[in-house]
């Protein structure tokens, strides 16, 4: 294998982040989730960035719904973190690449919030020899600095590296500084074949 290292992203590569699916944990009504999907998420970015704060995003969500949904949105930002599905396949994927002595990293575009909590939930994240998350770093995919971050923090060469992303222009991003990578949507084996 020619990649001795690596880096994952977290969302849609380690478990699955999509907003109405999230969102049917709190809401049931078709019309009022519609409503919340483009209220809570329209600017999520941001947290993820770091460019505002976890709290501050709450308020500007609130904003933006009817009082009569307030409790969910209340309910959602405390606890949407729990609800993404993990991807088995990505998992076994990891486990096998520990076994055979390679070290994995994640660095994934996150709120402040998720990064702080993650653990408690995904086990998998113990099997990482490194973790950087987005917001609390005020850095996120695909500026190079993050992914320099990266490189800096653990002493990695990117030329050994190899990255799973979701979104083409993270990976473009990962490739520009000297990563290679593969966008990732959900085939294992299209990833073993690459790396061989």
């Amino acid at each position: 294998m020619r990649y001795k290292n690596f880096v994952f992203d977290f969302g849609n590569v380690l478990a699955t982040f999509d907003g109405d699916s999230l969102l049917s944990h709190f809401c049931n009504n078709k019309e009022d989730r519609s409503l919340l999907l483009t209220a809570l998420f329209e600017n999520w970015q941001a947290i993820d960035e770091g460019s505002i704060s976890y709290q501050d995003y709450i308020e500007q969500a609130l904003s933006h719904t009817p009082v009569r949904l307030h409790e969910t949105v209340h309910a959602f930002f405390k606890d949407w973190y729990r609800y993404l599905d993990p991807i088995t396949q990505t998992w076994d994927f990891i486990h096998e690449l520990k076994a055979a002595g390679h070290s994995v990293y994640l660095l994934s575009n996150a709120p402040v919030y998720f990064a702080e909590h993650a653990a408690e939930v995904y086990d998998i994240l113990s099997e990482f020899d490194g973790i950087l998350f987005s917001a609390p770093v005020l850095l996120a995919k695909p500026q190079p600095e993050f992914y320099q971050l990266l490189f800096r923090k653990w002493n990695l060469d990117p030329k050994t590296c190899f990255f799973l992303d979701d979104k083409p222009e993270n990976i473009e991003g990962a490739k520009k500084v000297g990563m290679d990578g593969i966008v990732f949507t959900g085939d294992i084996d299209a990833v073993k074949a690459i790396i061989q």
